[in-house]
């Protein structure tokens, strides 16, 4: 009877040990899939500045981490999604910045950053507008986008050379239906920050969904340049490039596309019917059949079989 017992016991042991030895690992691997942000802030003359208040928002879910520097002027911020975040910074007595920054899986972003003072008047006046903009964030995380986009124009009223006022701005007035307005938005941002992916990649969707597929191109382009490991980008890049009949460079997009996420079905797809056209017929076979494998229903799999069945012939 105590043999029993004793087995009983073992055997229950066994299995919490390995409950949380499966924990641990899913921990383990969920940490590899994060990445971190690591920034150090100081004033003009290099000094390293304390208490600056730092807001991370995702460009992509709104999801928002507040923290402070410490006396040597950095802040660490782990556990991030990958994508691509803005990382407000902001002082008493010193003008607030904005900057992108993307995260990668299991890295490390880093950022430097200089904070200028100003006259106090002006300095009262930019406070104001980011804790309008902060306000319009935390709206748009709430689904409430008129009152968003509200916040976020009484924020560009009192500071106008804010591009992450301007991006977020176009953001609500997408999710609106307000094309003209986001177009609007997403240029000034893009004026404001040339460098921003986000500002790009925006106006450049904004374009085409408007039809001027020659301007989307573009700024596509430019989106892919800054983010050239993003797969949504470079094979919208390549759709407006086939649009326009450049085979050869939406061939090199979608092939570029499928390097970085081999399951990208819709890129198959474009493959194949570029290679049609090429009278590539054992590629296009292959591309076609790749695509129906990874999406059996997809909208255009009735359009794919039709193609395979008078490529077989």
């Amino acid at each position: 009877m105590m043999s029993k017992h004793r087995n009983r016991a073992s055997t229950m042991a066994g299995f919490v040990l390995a409950f949380l030895l499966s924990v641990g690992l899913a921990g383990s691997v969920w940490g590899q899939y994060q990445g971190k942000i690591e920034g150090k802030v100081t004033d003009a003359a290099g000094q390293p500045l304390d208490k600056v208040q730092v807001v991370i928002t995702s460009q992509r879910t709104s999801a928002r981490s507040e923290l402070t520097t410490g006396k040597d002027g950095c802040f660490t911020q782990i556990g991030l999604v990958p994508g691509y975040f803005q990382v407000t910074l902001s002082k008493q007595g010193y003008v607030s910045r904005t900057l992108e920054a993307k995260v990668s899986i299991a890295e490390t972003t880093k950022l430097e950053a200089k904070l200028e003072t100003g006259e106090a008047a002006a300095v009262a006046g930019l406070s104001d507008a980011d804790k309008l903009f902060a306000t319009g964030t935390k709206l748009y995380a709430e689904g409430k986008l008129e009152e968003a986009a509200a916040a976020y124009e009484n924020a560009v009223k009192l500071n106008q050379h804010q591009w992450s006022y301007y991006l977020n701005l176009g953001l609500a007035d997408k999710k609106l239906g307000r094309s003209d307005q986001a177009i609007a938005a997403f240029t000034k941002a893009q004026e404001l920050n040339p460098s921003s992916y986000g500002a790009n990649k925006e106006l450049a969707e904004s374009l085409a969904k408007a039809g001027r597929m020659g301007e989307a191109k573009t700024y596509y382009a430019k989106a892919v340049e800054l983010s050239p490991d993003d797969p949504d980008a470079v094979y919208n890049l390549g759709l407006l490039q086939a649009a326009d009949g450049e085979a050869d460079a939406a061939q090199a997009s979608f092939q570029k596309c499928i390097s970085l996420k081999p399951d990208y079905a819709d890129a198959y797809y474009q493959l194949g019917t570029i290679e049609i056209g090429q009278n590539k017929v054992p590629e296009a076979v292959a591309h076609l059949e790749k695509f129906l494998g990874l999406a059996p229903n997809h909208e255009k799999a009735p359009i794919a079989r039709q193609l395979l069945e008078a490529l077989k012939k």
